[in-house]
């Protein structure tokens, strides 16, 4: 089966449809990850159906929770090379983005990404979450923050529950050690104000790979003392 067909097909498994026109922008993002890949660090997936699968098809999940396709505007937390937030922007294109990463290099190649494929309303920020997460520009301002595997969930929690207005959504991509991370978590998740919905359980088509999602909702504000500052939360996790 061929790369693109690949896509279409994962997304039929999944029921989420997908056009020629994002499939297209799909593939544009794929050359410009390689293209640019070759000059920094931006992913050890190079293979065409593993880039589909392991990056594309695992970031269009987040789609199959309600709770994101009902938002307006979306953070990537510590997005890397775009991931899940660009294939979001991808599928939901009335969703405002915005892109957070700690590395400058990365975000001029988001910068890229964003201008070849024509996406609009995309943000991009170039800050640790820590120090984003007390500004009064970005605190408390998203329905949904979205982040994948950054760091085990009680650190990822105090790096993301900042940016989400109260009644809004966490959406957390993790491994199969999500169940051991969520018992660590749960003191964090309280006292950062939110509280979990729901796990599920992803089963990432043409592989053996099973994906967790997490869902935590925003239902109180979160303490001024946090996020604390730059390097506090992975030295000094909440438990």
């Amino acid at each position: 089966m061929e790369a693109k067909e690949l896509l279409r097909e994962g997304c039929n498994q999944f029921n989420i449809s997908i056009n020629e026109d994002q499939i297209n922008q799909f593939f544009d993002y794929k050359s410009i990850l390689l293209e640019w890949n070759e000059k920094m660090n931006l992913t050890a997936i190079q293979e065409e159906k593993d880039i589909v699968v392991k990056h594309f098809l695992d970031s269009i999940s987040c789609c199959l929770m309600a709770e994101l396709k009902s938002t307006g505007s979306i953070i990537d937390v510590g997005t890397g090379a775009g991931f899940p937030g660009i294939p979001l922007r991808i599928m939901l294109p009335d969703i405002k983005l915005t892109l957070l990463d700690s590395l400058n290099k990365r975000i001029n190649f988001l910068r890229e990404v964003c201008t070849t494929l024509k996406l609009t309303n995309v943000s991009f920020v170039h800050g640790r979450a820590e120090d984003m997460g007390q500004s009064k520009l970005y605190r408390e301002k998203f329905d949904c923050a979205v982040a994948r595997a950054v760091a085990p969930l009680n650190v990822l929690a105090e790096y993301c529950l900042p940016f989400v207005k109260v009644g809004g959504y966490f959406v957390c991509q993790k491994g199969p050690q999500l169940e051991e991370e969520m018992q660590e978590a749960r003191k964090a998740i309280n006292v950062l104000g939110g509280e979990v919905v729901k796990q599920e359980i992803i089963k990432l088509p043409f592989s053996d790979i099973s994906h967790r999602i997490a869902v935590i909702r925003k239902v109180r504000q979160t303490p001024t003392n946090y996020p604390r500052k730059a390097g506090k939360p992975s030295k000094e996790p909440i438990i």
